[in-house]
């Protein structure tokens, strides 16, 4: 069953024996991946990347002696084409704001079901975003109590066409060839958008942009 008909090797880090047990016989048995090796520290992690070469890790860093989300954030600079899919017992909207910050956008609940575990898998290898629905939700509605004082802001119809451009994944260069203006003035009106809207990074950017009703979710997400 394994969804891209290719060989995908996995490394799943956690020292929950039976969370990690269950992922090796599901991956297995009825995913067709090759679960390479499971860690449950991070000499053992930094080891097992420095020797295989994986194009997916399945990792609950709270599990392993990582000290937050941007020492995991650094420890995976040094590795860019690894895949990473987070699970978790529990996640705050707070810890989920960090781990967008950080650029880490593939993140489920343990309590997912196997289909669930499939369709995030299978958006991490292809480098979409994945969010348990319960986590989507709670970014969700974070983002309105965030935004509840931005009502009254107001973009220009040029500034919405860029937040879905910028939502479909486009360049500020591919922007510019698209709309036939120059790079600098895409750079501008990301500046002016990102103030008016009081948002930081593009994941803040594109959650905004769902909640406000500018992209469609369905079209974002698939």
């Amino acid at each position: 069953m394994n969804l891209l008909n290719k060989p995908v090797n996995v490394l799943i880090a956690d020292s929950q024996f039976l969370i990690t047990e269950s992922l090796k016989y599901i991956l297995h048995n009825q995913g067709g991946f090759n679960v390479i090796n499971v860690v449950n520290e991070k000499r053992e992690l930094l080891n097992a990347l420095e020797q295989e070469n994986f194009s997916l890790l399945i990792i609950d860093h709270i599990q392993l002696d990582i000290n937050g989300i941007f020492e995991l954030k650094e420890i995976l600079n040094h590795f860019p084409d690894l895949k990473v899919l987070i699970i978790s017992n529990a996640i705050t909207s707070q810890e989920l704001h960090e781990f967008n910050s950080a650029g880490i956008t593939n993140i489920i609940l343990k309590i997912a079901g196997k289909d669930e575990l499939f369709d995030a898998i299978e958006s991490t290898l292809k480098g979409k975003k994945y969010y348990s629905d319960e986590l989507l939700d709670l970014l969700l509605k974070s983002e309105e109590r965030n935004n509840s004082s931005q009502e009254a802001v107001q973009l220009t119809a040029s500034e919405l066409e860029i937040v879905r451009l910028i939502s479909e994944g486009l360049t500020t260069k591919e922007i510019a060839s698209r709309k036939y203006i120059s790079f600098h003035t895409v750079i501008s009106h990301r500046k002016n958008i990102f103030r008016k809207l009081g948002v930081t990074s593009v994941s803040e950017l594109i959650m905004l942009a769902i909640k406000s009703g500018w992209i469609n979710t369905i079209e974002y997400y698939i």
